[in-house]
């Protein structure tokens, strides 16, 4: 059974970090590429950030560039997203994804996590 699992959401004060995890379970994780997105209450869905499979290119947002990070470690099945100087409108669910980089992109996958949710607030 495909799954991808989230974890380590919360709450932070503005300007914190949290490091978001995403473990694959029932396919290997290093044959796709993996993305992150989010979605806020009364908000469109959001992409965040996607990796690639093999030759390492990355995407991210305006909203997040220059503050959050994607990196993955193939040999435990996971992709992390490094979030620092986190900002209230950060605050959302955080949901991962996998399948080609297109396609994570577009958020077209069938393949996503139930999402682990983010609160940044004072």
């Amino acid at each position: 059974q495909v799954q991808l699992v989230e974890s380590g959401g919360g709450l932070v004060q503005p300007g914190g970090s949290l490091r978001l995890s995403c473990v694959a379970s029932g396919f290997t994780l290093d044959r796709y590429a993996i993305g992150w997105f989010r979605q806020a209450p009364g908000k469109e869905r959001e992409g965040v950030s996607c990796i690639s499979s093999s030759d390492g290119r990355t995407y991210y947002a305006d909203s997040v560039k220059g503050r959050f990070t994607i990196s993955r470690d193939n040999a435990k099945n996971t992709v992390y997203l490094q979030m620092n100087s986190l900002k209230t409108e950060d605050t959302a669910a955080y949901y991962c994804l996998a399948d080609t980089f297109a396609r994570v992109l577009a958020g077209t996958t069938s393949y996503w996590g139930q999402g682990t949710q983010v609160t940044v607030s004072s």
